[in-house]
């Protein structure tokens, strides 16, 4: 099942792209990604009450609690300078080389979280970053 839900995340975060590319015109990056943030903020939200997850928050640890906004200031770092990229540059060029956070992601997995790093690993990650020369060359 996670698979599924991998596949809908590239699908989603393609829409995303070209969306954003659209809708970002004439407007601010930063007010844009401020925008978006409310609009992910109230359907996380949604979905919290959805699926009657919001009795958790009370037995979040403290760890988790400064990873998770570590995470979260990470993710609008990510999302102020992308918006900022797509504004200035090509979403098709953009959108290559934010995807090198598959390779990045992988390098750090193996050095923080000990995840194996294998010759497949290795071999996908090469061609991560070769695909993406190419279609920013």
């Amino acid at each position: 099942m996670w698979f599924v839900f991998a596949i809908l995340s590239a699908v989603f975060a393609a829409l995303t792209s070209v969306l954003a590319k659209v809708g970002i015109d004439g407007v601010n990056s930063n007010l844009a990604t401020a925008l978006r943030t409310c609009v992910v903020l109230a359907m996380a939200w949604l979905m919290v009450f959805i699926t009657n997850a919001q009795s958790g928050i009370g037995s979040i640890g403290r760890k988790s609690w400064v990873f998770l906004i570590l995470s979260g200031l990470a993710t609008g770092a990510s999302w102020l300078c992308y918006y900022k990229a797509i504004q200035m540059g090509s979403v098709s060029k953009v959108a290559p080389i934010d995807k090198l956070s598959v390779v990045i992601t992988l390098i750090l997995a193996v050095i923080f979280l000990h995840e194996d790093f294998t010759a497949k690993s290795a071999i996908g990650a090469t061609l991560i970053t070769a695909g993406t020369i190419l279609m920013v060359i």
